[in-house]
């Protein structure tokens, strides 16, 4: 019967610890928000976290929908919905399953500015 601490079996061991450190670690990211499953998007600016306050839907008299592009996971439907409820007077609520913000607005809907929400967050608008 052989060695069990052969320089093989060690030079394994360490590239099995060191594999097992990086995947949890990006487990732990994408649990605890920190990171996307699909990392940062080049260029997008960090966004800040939004709580809307208001959530009268009544009080919103302005609404749109938007087909956004570009999100592979729950936390880029995150991102897209923090970008966009970072406008002043805007509740949205963005579904990763159909791609779509629906944009509830207590002003005039500036589809311009929503784009450039989406853009700065590292996705892009799509035509309906």
């Amino acid at each position: 019967m052989g060695e069990i601490l052969t320089p093989g079996n060690i030079v394994v061991a360490i590239i099995v610890i060191a594999g097992l450190a990086i995947g949890g670690r990006r487990v732990w990211g994408g649990l605890s928000g920190t990171q996307s499953c699909c990392g940062e998007h080049e260029g997008a600016a960090k966004v800040k976290h939004v709580e809307v306050a208001d959530t009268d839907e009544s009080h919103y008299p302005y609404r749109t929908d938007l087909l956004i592009g570009g999100m592979t996971c729950e936390n880029c439907e995150r991102h897209v919905t923090d970008a966009l409820n970072g406008i002043d007077g805007t509740w949205a609520r963005v579904s990763l399953g159909d791609n779509m913000a629906r944009i509830l607005s207590k002003h005039p809907i500036d589809e311009a500015a929503y784009e450039r929400a989406v853009k700065d967050a590292g996705y892009y608008v799509q035509k309906l």
